[in-house]
């Protein structure tokens, strides 16, 4: 666990963040997330000291709950504190005893419980322990209007009480595309979660057409299923055609959107979808599940097209129908650049999501206390 050294600014935040938020080998929406807010909180009149933990989360040993219940233990009474989710509603055995001392706000990247692949067993214990931690809480932040009304219907909380400050993205060029758009990128971590197995079976029907594929994210979070996609894409025979690259960010990853054609997206669950965003700053139209928090993302043109295409979760077909539509109809391709061009004016930029997040931590500085029931 690291600290920064204490201030007596008055507007300070005291962020608790998970110990690989700057490892470049995991990279994350939630991380990236965290790191521009914390970067950007100072332009709105916030300072901020970040407390990094270390440990497995959402489950950690108990040397990594001893060092987050030794980070908050020496906080001031009546600090601001906004925890990462993933960390806190991982142990709410520190946690909600530390909410009766400090003025807490906990960010939500994704419902626990919503991980694809737990036991029903483990889902249950983790839901239970965000509700804990959730209604202790003086505040609740979700990254989209999704996420904040499940967690309001799941866990029975006070709507006033749940704010949405959704991602940022930073503006960039648009991108003129190839003739044929059969250069495609799915940018994700390796996990059961964003399906990536199904865009391979997706894929391995359209063979007759012209693509490529690059499948660009960490490869550390589930190896199992990194060697499941790996030989999903041997027995296919599309080693040639299909790359996992591993982990990229920065100027890399900038290049990669830069190149791509489509971004495919076919994720099980996601509460927002920051790689739909970050396509569309570029006007690269997205294929996406539409699921959660995704549609949110997407939105509409100023005059309501949509920029790209929607199908349903966990069905491999109505994918393979999109990217075949996609690759042969050159009117759809045209019609959903043009869409994708248009929908990055309105896209919201970064100082937008600090402002909101300024505006609960403000809230929170002058609330005498309390939690729901």
């Amino acid at each position: 666990m690291r600290a920064e050294a204490a201030t007596t600014d008055l507007r300070r935040v005291h962020v608790v963040l998970p110990g690989d938020i700057d490892d470049p080998t995991v990279p994350s929406g939630g991380n990236t997330y965290d790191r521009r807010v914390c970067q950007d909180l100072p332009t709105v009149g916030w300072s901020v000291g970040e407390l990094t933990v270390d440990g497995g989360w959402p489950r950690p040993d108990r040397a990594a709950a001893a060092a987050l219940a030794a980070a908050l233990a020496v906080l001031p009474d009546g600090a601001v504190v906004l925890l990462d989710g993933l960390v806190a509603c991982a142990v709410p055995e520190v946690v909600v005893p530390a909410a009766d001392r400090l003025r807490l706000a906990v960010l939500v990247h994704l419902p626990l419980a919503d991980e694809s692949g737990l036991a029903p067993d483990l889902a249950a214990r983790l839901d239970a322990g965000e509700r804990r931690v959730l209604r202790a809480a003086r505040a609740v932040v979700a990254t989209s209007t999704w996420a904040a009304d499940r967690l309001v219907d799941r866990h029975g909380l006070d709507p006033a009480r749940v704010h949405v400050a959704a991602p940022g993205v930073d503006a960039a060029l648009p991108v003129a595309g190839t003739c044929s758009g059969g250069r495609l990128v799915c940018v994700a971590s390796v996990t059961r979660r964003k399906g990536q197995d199904l865009l391979v079976e997706a894929l391995a029907t359209v063979t007759d057409l012209d693509w490529d594929c690059q499948l660009v994210g960490g490869l550390r979070r589930d190896p199992d299923f990194v060697d499941r996609v790996r030989r999903s894409i041997g027995e296919a025979g599309l080693d040639d055609r299909i790359r996992l690259t591993g982990p990229r960010t920065g100027d890399e990853l900038a290049a990669t959107y830069a190149a791509a054609d489509l971004t495919v997206l076919p994720s099980h669950a996601e509460t927002y979808g920051m790689v739909v965003t970050e396509s569309l700053a570029r006007g690269v139209p997205v294929l996406a599940t539409a699921v959660d928090g995704v549609p949110e993302a997407l939105g509409h043109t100023p005059d309501g097209a949509l920029p790209g295409i929607l199908v349903p979760a966990g069905d491999p077909a109505a994918l393979a129908g999109a990217v075949r539509r996609w690759l042969s109809e050159p009117e759809l391709r045209a019609r959903l650049r043009s869409a994708a061009v248009r929908r990055r004016t309105a896209l919201a930029g970064w100082a937008a999501t600090s402002q909101r997040l300024a505006g609960v931590l403000d809230q929170l500085r002058r609330d005498p206390g309390g939690h729901d029931e």
